[in-house]
């Protein structure tokens, strides 16, 4: 919530939703109320009350979670400068009706995403989280929260149980809210990936992400008529080098097909200094091996699977279809995987 927004000149007795109830200082001067006034009417017995510092709710008793969420963004946007607060965390992922995490009313804290020059402490129930570099927030109950995958980071860095951890993003990835990868991405970012026991989770986040990949490529091939491919197998030179591994490959037409569930892969136990991208060199190696050898690559993301398959199938469909018109490819030997 924006303080400097203006509000429509009606009562403040007659506010009746959620945010018209939740007010700063600012917005209440708007109305034609004072500091000092603000302050008599928080007073023991009297109708309203002052939950963050410069923000009062317009009535007394229990808030509820809408207006602690709405009071939260309130204090978090002052001064309203410097890029947008939103709410991260638990209680974005909760907002999203994730099963794994506690409802809202329990949560006796709720972080706020805010940028790193905001000059605001956390105060109450308000736990503020700077970033050098806010994401773009997205809106749920028209509310300004984190993106999934940045939620996850703000929650995970706060919980110490195993299971809780991988709960939470088995359940990001399973129920289709973000890929592996960007999980990853915003736990590499957040210098999260040397604890133990989010190694362990980041691993069955991994595969986890990989066979809903896989279940959804074979589906793809079913539904859209295409040829069926040998599935997971090895590539070989006649009596020479490994290749290289893909998820899909038909020889005929020497079109190799690789999921995109590769993720920078965070360091085993007990080595520390081990980057988290080790793996990509050596897949992009392969692939430019693989197409000097004349075999088309096709690269199939899990989001595009999920969320344009019949574009991943024509793309599929063509590069098997200009087979003919290519120069023939070098001969490899296949080997299952």
């Amino acid at each position: 919530m924006n303080p400097n927004t203006p509000l429509p000149q009606r009562p403040l007795s007659h506010r009746s939703d959620a945010r018209s109830r939740v007010l700063t200082a600012a917005q209440l001067r708007a109305h034609g109320v004072p500091a000092d006034r603000a302050a008599e009417r928080c007073r023991p017995g009297g109708p309203w009350q002052q939950v963050l510092p410069g923000v009062y709710v317009l009535h007394r008793g229990p808030l509820t979670s809408e207006e602690r969420l709405n009071a939260v963004l309130a204090y978090a946007a002052r001064p309203a400068s410097g890029g947008e607060a939103m709410i991260t965390g638990l209680a974005a992922l909760a907002l999203r009706r994730f099963a794994s995490v506690p409802p809202l009313p329990s949560l006796e804290r709720i972080d706020v995403l805010v940028p790193r020059t905001r000059r605001l402490r956390s105060a109450g129930c308000a736990r503020l989280i700077r970033t050098q570099s806010p994401p773009r927030p997205e809106y749920v109950a028209g509310l300004a929260v984190a993106p999934v995958a940045r939620a996850l980071a703000d929650a995970v860095a706060r919980l110490s149980d195993p299971a809780s951890v991988r709960r939470l993003l088995t359940e990001a990835v399973r129920a289709g809210y973000c890929e592996p990868a960007a999980v990853v991405g915003e736990l590499n970012r957040a210098r999260l990936l040397s604890r133990p026991h989010l190694v362990d989770a980041v691993d069955a986040l991994l595969a986890e992400g990989r066979a809903l990949a896989e279940d959804r490529l074979y589906e793809l091939i079913h539904l859209y008529g295409l040829p069926d491919p040998l599935w997971n197998v090895d590539l070989r030179l006649p009596g020479g080098p490994h290749l290289g591994s893909v998820d899909a490959y038909w020889p005929e037409q020497a079109v190799a097909l690789e999921l995109g569930t590769r993720a920078p892969r965070p360091p085993r136990h007990g080595t520390a200094g081990a980057g988290p991208d080790l793996e990509w060199p050596a897949y992009s190696h392969q692939r430019e091996h693989l197409e000097r050898l004349g075999i088309t690559v096709v690269h199939a993301s899990p989001k595009r699977l999920r969320d344009a398959p019949a574009e991943q199938a024509a793309v599929i469909r063509t590069a098997l279809m200009a087979s003919p018109h290519r120069e023939p490819a070098a001969y490899v030997v296949v080997l299952p995987r």
